[in-house]
């Protein structure tokens, strides 16, 4: 068996893991019970560290391998409620993403899926990317002017 890494967490998203691993885990979901010893175990530091540019957070990018042998692969971890059909996007509930949360790049994690250990190693992090504009946005609830749907020229 590996030894654990070190993991560590940012102490603004703390709380908030804290809460949805405390009510996952009382619905018995086994993810969020990895997710709580986690936390449990987790260097609290302060969101501005320095040591965050390398450490895997809500909203980062992870580039990884598993022991499976299949090509390195690159995700997002996000909350569970952001997360969509996108394949690049892993919720910080699931098998994987329990054990992605506080890596450092070059360390190794066991996850179980389905019953069988696997092993996740980081390669490379990258932060949140705070330049994505969203495809869609929401409409504002203080507009009271009609939504304009014209999609613009078209080509004939």
């Amino acid at each position: 068996m590996l030894p654990l890494p070190k993991i560590a967490l940012s102490a603004a998203d703390h709380p908030r893991l804290e809460q949805l691993a405390r009510v996952a885990t009382q619905r018995g979901d086994i993810s969020a019970m990895l997710l709580m010893l986690e936390i449990n175990r987790a260097e609290i530091v302060p969101g501005d560290a320095i040591d965050l540019q390398s450490v895997v957070t809500i909203g980062s990018w992870i580039t990884y391998w598993t022991n499976w042998a299949v090509p390195r692969k690159t995700v997002q971890l996000v909350w569970p409620e952001d997360c969509t059909s996108d394949l690049a996007q892993v919720s910080v509930l699931s098998p994987l993403g329990a054990a992605l949360i506080g890596l450092h790049v070059g360390d190794q994690m066991p996850y179980f899926v389905s019953g069988c250990m696997n092993v996740v190693r980081i390669e490379s992090v990258t932060g949140p990317d705070t330049n994505v504009v969203p495809l869609v946005r929401p409409g504002r609830s203080d507009d009271n002017e009609p939504m304009d749907d014209d999609p613009g020229p078209t080509a004939a």
